[in-house]
């Protein structure tokens, strides 16, 4: 096997790893919060593991061959969502979350015109 096949698995083989943590964390972040770090997560610590998990997500799938243009939209448009989520659930909100809001909201619409414009320049 070559060094950029060998590099290749390797980096294959960490983006699965990163990403399978990222879906527990937020999924169950109390729960890998135990097995880690010998407590369980609580209060504020669960929508900061969630996010995250939607990092390591985004991480597995920018390192995924590919465009790395991918991850950081698949990170900016989640984390939209779900600090929105946060926002009008009620839980929490911090003097920041709703300008985080727009920007994330800002970034996802400037990275998808970027993706279609890439995709345009493939065809």
């Amino acid at each position: 096997m070559s060094d950029i096949g060998a590099m290749k698995n390797v980096l294959i083989f960490a983006a699965v790893g990163e990403a399978a943590t990222g879906l527990a964390l937020l999924i169950v972040p109390s729960l890998v919060g135990q097995l880690l770090l010998g407590e369980e997560l609580s209060g504020v610590a669960i929508p900061v593991a969630r996010v995250a998990g939607i990092a390591l997500i985004a991480l597995g799938i920018a390192c995924w061959p590919g465009t790395p243009l991918t991850g950081m939209l698949t990170y900016s448009a989640a984390v939209t969502l779900y600090l929105a989520y946060v926002g009008f659930a009620g839980g929490s909100s911090g003097i920041l979350l709703w300008p985080a809001v727009v920007l994330h909201v800002i970034i996802t619409v400037l990275l998808t015109r970027a993706a279609t414009r890439f995709q345009r320049r493939r065809m």
